[in-house]
């Protein structure tokens, strides 16, 4: 075809020749078009509308009342849900005392707060957040058929932020448990819950991160969720319409949702929620050790090479890590063969390890691995923290090839900070004040040499070399941590 349009073009008047032209261009285009492969289709969008109307009903709304409360004036005009973002927050309250301040009023409950909880089993087990019934004197539990219902509550853990509640009801629809390890970040999830009293909305978005250390106990998942107060305690889905998280946080500098949410994994508030139901609280393992993260420049300062485990900055006098040998300063990078990948690895572990069972610790001590065997404690509350009182040693200080200038610890300041050796340090200079290292801090080691007495810590600071850098191992008040001197800058 297209040898016969250029043949036939040759001895064409202008006008036809342009027509074919025209033609021969609309089929060389064609042609072109007919070549090309397939364009495949956008994935469509996910449809949330049967997922909300299976799931749906077993999501809550949650008030919680509050007796005795001030009646200052205007205080029935404040929306409850906001004094529930307020005290998430510790934002005082704008116009209104503090709880159970000021003049008693009559014995009316007042509305404290909302949120929000999913029902467990069909006998009326409702999971939400500790914050959410923290404090309340009533709880009420709203159905999406209308059903109110007044809830006594099983068990709060603060420390992992679960609660579970009871209502007297059978025959609920009950929410279907997931994998948080099938999770995977960039996945759809959606969240069912009472923003700001709103019952019952639905939001959605994707999961921006897995594993985000923002408590103790706690790997949350971070979404860009919509979530705002109320929605705490409520459940977050897969498309396949289990519940993988509770949310309960928010990252905001304005109050409002800011595109960053968070949510407790599932697998750990069922754990949580399993202890509350059977026991009324949380029994947790501990072995009495204060930590921090390893950075990078330590673990290479040290020779751990990366920076893994949780280096323990104190230990409790008496307690099961002190009874096991642990000392300040050692780093622990695996419970029970489980790696301490990072420092809030460790708590958990510890935690979920049974009161009085046997554990063994790997860690890494003035440059080699050993082990441990620790008889686990049930945990209790820190106690207070004393710091060991600088006094006159009685010795002249010494100034040391790294800049330092130290002193021999006294016999009491020995054994007020419960160490076998040590140099105080009177005063710093050039890089040793630029690491970090100030008066009053005590040396425990000098690159993975431990320290004795003065004469021995100048003699192993004559041994470093200038370009090199240097880690100190430094006891500050009742913590240590590794501090790392580098002469040449």
């Amino acid at each position: 075809m297209f040898q016969a349009l250029l043949s036939s073009s040759a001895l064409a008047p202008a006008g036809t020749l342009r027509r074919r032209m025209l033609q021969l261009a609309a089929a060389v285009l064609g042609a072109a078009a007919l070549a090309l492969p397939p364009v495949v289709s956008a994935q469509a969008l996910p449809d949330f509308t049967e997922l909300v109307e299976r799931v749906g009903p077993s999501v809550v709304n949650i008030r919680t009342m509050e007796r005795g409360r001030a009646n200052a004036p205007g205080a029935g005009e404040v929306d409850p849900s906001m004094e529930e973002f307020f005290r998430r927050f510790g934002i005082p309250m704008p116009g209104r005392p503090g709880p159970r301040s000021g003049p008693r009023g009559d014995d009316e409950p007042q509305q404290r707060g909302v949120g929000s909880g999913f029902i467990l089993s069909a006998d009326g087990f409702i999971m939400t957040n500790a914050h959410v019934v923290d404090g309340a004197d009533e709880v009420l539990v709203t159905l999406t058929d209308k059903r109110e219902f007044k809830a006594r509550i099983i068990g709060a853990d603060k420390r992992t932020d679960v609660a579970v509640v009871k209502i007297d009801a059978s025959g609920l629809p009950f929410v279907k448990i997931g994998d948080v390890n099938r999770l995977k970040v960039g996945e759809w999830v959606m969240a069912i819950g009472s923003p700001f009293g709103l019952e019952n909305s639905v939001t959605a978005g994707i999961v921006s991160a897995k594993q985000r250390d923002t408590g103790d106990y706690l790997p949350f998942i971070q979404t860009d969720v919509a979530i705002n107060p109320g929605n705490s305690g409520g459940p977050l889905l897969n498309l396949r319409g289990e519940v993988v998280g509770i949310n309960s946080q928010i990252y905001s500098r304005s109050g409002g949702f800011m595109g960053i949410s968070f949510a407790i994994p599932i697998d750990e508030a069922m754990r949580v929620s399993d202890q509350l139901r059977t026991n009324g609280r949380v029994i947790r393992g501990r072995i009495g050790v204060q930590i921090a993260p390893v950075t990078k420049e330590v673990a290479e300062a040290i020779g751990l090479g990366k920076p893994t485990g949780a280096l323990v900055q104190s230990v409790e006098a008496g307690g099961p890590a002190d009874k096991a040998g642990v000392e300040a300063g050692d780093i622990i990078t695996r419970v029970d063969g489980k790696v301490v990948e990072k420092s809030g690895d460790l708590p958990r572990l510890v935690g979920g390890t049974r009161p009085g069972s046997k554990a063994t610790l790997q860690i890494f001590r003035r440059g080699a691995a050993k082990e441990l065997s620790v008889t686990v404690g049930e945990f209790e509350p820190e106690r207070p923290s004393r710091r060991a009182q600088a006094e006159p040693s009685g010795a002249a200080p010494v100034k040391s090839a790294l800049g330092i200038t130290a002193s021999d610890l006294t016999e009491a300041q020995k054994r007020e900070l419960k160490v076998k050796g040590g140099v105080r340090v009177d005063a710093v200079e050039g890089a040793a004040a630029r690491a970090g290292l100030r008066e009053g801090d005590v040396i425990l080691s000098v690159d993975n040499a431990e320290v004795t007495d003065l004469r021995q810590f100048a003699t192993l600071a004559a041994k470093v070399e200038k370009a090199r850098a240097v880690s100190v191992l430094v006891r500050r008040g009742e913590w240590v941590n590794y501090l790392v001197i580098r002469p040449n800058r």
